[in-house]
């Protein structure tokens, strides 16, 4: 689980399919192969259509309390913040913000429930140099696996 594999390949070639099959969002069939995962594995994935998973009416607060029941406004603020998303910013709807904004909640999002490994489908996507340093940082502190589809 602490493993950090890069796919790497041209436009086309089925990096974000192959991401796909392993989200379950596309089944195998038996002659194509097959899939196991514990059922106590946490897989987290971020997308480069990330912004078709927000609620874009709602703030990033609101987001968050609305996809994880049990927990106050302050502990989502706090997460939120750790992220870049602070103070006004954290209560716009979600329309308003920027594509960097929105990957930074998406991102957010995607490690709120603390996964054994995460999925990312070109990361880098809508952020600038300081996010993607940021994000760097951020991937080098993490204690579980990556699996990441990049340009970069």
């Amino acid at each position: 689980m602490n493993t950090r594999t890069a796919i790497v390949g041209g436009n086309g070639v089925g990096k974000t399919t192959l991401l796909k099959i392993l989200k379950g969002d596309l089944l195998l069939s038996n002659k194509d192969g097959f899939i196991h995962r514990h059922n106590r594995l946490r897989v987290s994935f971020f997308t480069q259509t990330h912004i078709e998973s927000l609620e874009l009416t709602l703030c990033p607060l609101s987001q968050m309390l609305s996809l994880f029941k049990g927990h106050t406004s302050e502990e989502f603020r706090n997460h939120l913040g750790s992220f870049g998303v602070a103070g006004d910013m954290a209560l716009r709807p979600m329309y308003l913000l920027s594509g960097g904004q929105k990957s930074r909640v998406a991102f957010a999002i995607a490690v709120w429930t603390n996964p054994h490994i995460m999925i990312l489908d070109e990361p880098s996507n809508h952020l600038d140099l300081d996010a993607i340093n940021a994000l760097i940082i951020a991937l080098r502190n993490f204690k579980g696996g990556i699996l990441m589809v990049s340009h970069d």
